[in-house]
């Protein structure tokens, strides 16, 4: 299963870099090409990289029999709203972890705007949604240019409330709810009470399959998880010839959706080798030599696809810091293109995700928050010697120390 969880997760966060033949299009259906310039295609293909780096280093920490289901799309446009808000070191480090280095800023984002907008009505087979929203303390002072760049190329609603009210915390939240067609309905546990300002990205895809499965041939069949303890599961089956890729690591398919834009690409290890055997392979080169050397079945071949349906969460702090954007979340930040003050950190990249797999199609959600705390100047202390206390009356040049009392019982 967990082979199949993996292609889930690189379709969520390359989407558009997946094509698949075009069979049953009838007249109503329609496509919009993507217009895929230089930078543009340099930006797809940084994000895949950053996809897989994340993918990876998220691997890492996870069990060896954890379900693990991110969107590294997500995760890219909402570090890419609070990149707008960087500068020097911290911007920086940003750019390295977001792989996007040999792009000026203003690149990046009317990339990132033609993209959402393309691939938003690229298949009218299949719904795919794309939401930002950013979310300020009341008081709190953004630079007008951060809301102005974030509204225009990212279509960010941007809104101020009073964090102090428990309210707030409902209305992110219902935001979240809506955007992901109520797969994730909460993001925020409580607003602490030094943060100002909230940054989110919601996806939401829902596809059909292009050859569906019937429900009528499900059945239980076994399943053999790298523990070794079989269990029965609902495994669907269906025949039909598709595209395909063997090699001594894995056999990879291609199951489409709706009129073939948008498709899930399953990779099962070959006897012997484990998912992390190929996630170790998973790089950019070897991801496009093995979509590249797919072909379609001579016959048609049977297919075993397990239903599935679960949650995921995951804080990623930890993870992008060791990629190596640990400044942001230091207080040696630097937001000032947020607020000119400075004095901001991030305090928390949360990531929280829902996928359904089933006879039908996929339904797939994938929520990013980034929260961003305010540090608290140091305040001078009060001396209130209520309880015993040293004193001590020295010299002023030399500093030569005349006397030292201790007052017990004044």
């Amino acid at each position: 299963m967990k082979s199949i969880l993996l292609s889930i997760c690189l379709f969520s966060g390359i989407l558009f870099f997946n094509s698949c033949k075009k069979d049953k299009i009838t007249s109503t259906d329609q496509t919009t090409p993507i217009d895929l310039n230089a930078t543009k295609g340099a930006l797809v293909k940084n994000d895949n990289v950053f996809g897989f780096n994340l993918f990876n280093e998220i691997n890492k920490t996870e069990s060896n029999d954890s379900n693990l289901f991110v969107s590294p799309l997500s995760v890219a446009y909402a570090l890419a709203m609070t990149y707008n808000g960087a500068d020097h070191d911290t911007k920086t480090a940003m750019e390295t972890v977001l792989n996007l280095k040999g792009l000026t800023v203003d690149q990046i984002n009317a990339s990132y705007k033609s993209l959402l907008n393309q691939l938003t009505s690229l298949d009218n087979k299949v719904i795919f949604e794309n939401a930002n929203s950013i979310w300020y303390a009341k008081g709190f002072v953004v630079e007008p240019e951060f809301i102005n760049v974030n509204s225009t190329y990212y279509n960010a609603v941007v809104r101020s409330l009073n964090f102090a009210l428990p309210a707030s915390k409902d209305t992110i939240n219902h935001w979240v709810e809506t955007k992901t067609h109520e797969k994730i309905k909460t993001i925020i546990d409580e607003i602490p009470t030094d943060a100002v300002m909230f940054l989110i990205n919601s996806i939401y895809f829902k596809g059909i399959w292009q050859y569906s499965f019937d429900s009528t041939n499900t059945m239980q069949e076994p399943f053999y998880p790298e523990s070794g303890l079989k269990k029965n599961v609902s495994m669907m089956i269906q025949k039909n010839k598709i595209k395909y890729y063997m090699n001594d690591l894995l056999l990879a398919i291609e199951l489409p959706y709706g009129i073939g834009q948008y498709s899930m690409i399953a990779l099962l290890p070959q006897s012997g080798k484990t998912v992390n055997n190929i996630i170790d392979q998973l790089t950019p080169d070897n991801w496009n030599t093995w979509l590249n050397s797919m072909h379609y079945s001579i016959d048609s071949i049977y297919i075993h696809l397990p239903k599935f349906k679960f949650s995921y969460e995951k804080k990623l702090n930890d993870v992008l810091t060791t990629m190596g954007m640990g400044i942001a979340f230091s207080a040696t930040a630097d937001f000032t293109k947020i607020n000119k003050a400075g004095q901001l950190q991030i305090s928390e990249v949360k990531h929280k995700s829902f996928v359904e797999v089933n006879e039908q199609g996929t339904e797939a959600a994938a929520v990013t928050l980034v929260a961003i705390i305010k540090l608290s100047m140091p305040q001078d202390p009060d001396f209130i010697a209520n309880k015993p206390f040293l004193f001590v009356i020295k010299e002023k040049q030399t500093n030569s120390i005349l006397f030292i009392g201790k007052v017990m019982n004044p």
